[in-house]
């Protein structure tokens, strides 16, 4: 998914008073300020209760429901370049949050309440984005990918961060 896309992505988002967070490669890539591969995706992290919202409001970019496994996740797509993988949490009372079945072995993956303070930009537009600490433990608990190895080093050689062992 080009950077323009992205920042189209996040504007419609924001006008629909859908709040959210950039995870994956995108985070990754707008924590770092600067574009460092090609995604074939968005990872987007919203509120579920924001769902029916999102849908709604990027439907008029083109985006359908491609994949829908809710509560989980749930794709939208609108056609070559153009997939949005979003990544539902419930909030609790506190600001922590987590993604239900998420994790290996379908455990909820937990998403600290200090991961969303995460700021970074692509194509020079301010956006937020998950932590370096937390996209770094949401990279561990399984076998990592080239892209994967990728994203952790970059994060750990930038923002100090212990490289995880599965990386090493």
């Amino acid at each position: 998914m080009p950077p323009e896309e992205v920042v189209r992505v996040l504007d419609i988002l924001h006008l629909a008073s859908v709040q959210s967070w950039l995870d994956g490669g995108w985070g990754v890539d707008a924590l770092l300020g600067e574009q460092t591969r090609d995604h074939s995706d968005l990872d987007v992290v919203i509120d579920l209760d924001d769902s029916e919202g999102a849908i709604s409001a990027l439907s008029g970019l083109g985006y359908a429901v491609d994949e829908d496994l809710r509560p989980t996740r749930f794709v939208l797509s609108a056609g070559a370049n153009r997939k949005i993988d979003f990544h539902p949490v419930v909030f609790d009372e506190t600001g922590n949050a987590l993604q239900k079945g998420a994790m290996p072995g379908g455990g909820d993956a937990p998403y600290p309440a200090r991961g969303f303070a995460g700021h970074g930009s692509i194509a020079d537009r301010p956006v937020n984005c998950l932590t370096p600490a937390l996209l770094v433990l949401h990279h561990t608990g399984y076998a990592p990918q080239d892209k994967d190895r990728h994203n952790v080093r970059l994060l750990c050689e930038r923002f100090g961060i212990e490289l995880p062992p599965a990386y090493r």
